[in-house]
């Protein structure tokens, strides 16, 4: 019998290894606009977003944003969107990906208050959606379609 693994790499999915924090999130490595960072998988996140502080290392080209975010214990937080960037998780790539920017701060001193390490933004699930990706939550594996 066919293993879940080969019948998606065979459909044309790509696999990318995924490492569970001491926070029970999952965090992936990915690359916009050619420069590497870390984030954390967000299937409740409705958009992927990048911390204020990483919008220079990204180069991001923000402009404000009327949309209010909120999550992870925060409300009616201000932010930007950044238009037609470059996104790589493994072999996976989209060249028109748009991030929202907003102060990561709150989930970084979340994660540093439980010896995890801070990350550079959410992969949330316009991503996903975008990817047609399969989470495997016992191998610790995200699948995404070519």
């Amino acid at each position: 019998m066919e293993s879940i693994q080969d019948f998606l790499l065979n459909k044309g999915y790509t696999k990318v290894k995924l490492k569970l924090t001491k926070t029970n999130h999952f965090e992936i490595k990915a690359t916009i606009n050619g420069i590497k960072g870390r984030f954390i998988l967000d299937t409740g996140a409705s958009n992927s977003c990048v911390g204020f502080d990483a919008v220079d290392n990204f180069k991001l080209k923000a402009k404000d944003s009327e949309v209010k975010a909120a999550g992870a214990g925060a409300i009616d937080m201000l932010t930007q969107i950044s238009k037609r960037n470059k996104l790589k998780i493994g072999k996976w790539k989209h060249d028109k990906v748009a991030l929202i920017l907003f102060n990561l701060s709150h989930v970084n001193t979340a994660l540093t208050n439980h010896d995890a390490e801070p990350v550079d933004g959410i992969i949330g699930a316009d991503i996903l959606k975008k990817s047609k990706a399969i989470i495997d939550y016992e191998k610790k594996y995200l699948y995404l379609k070519m």
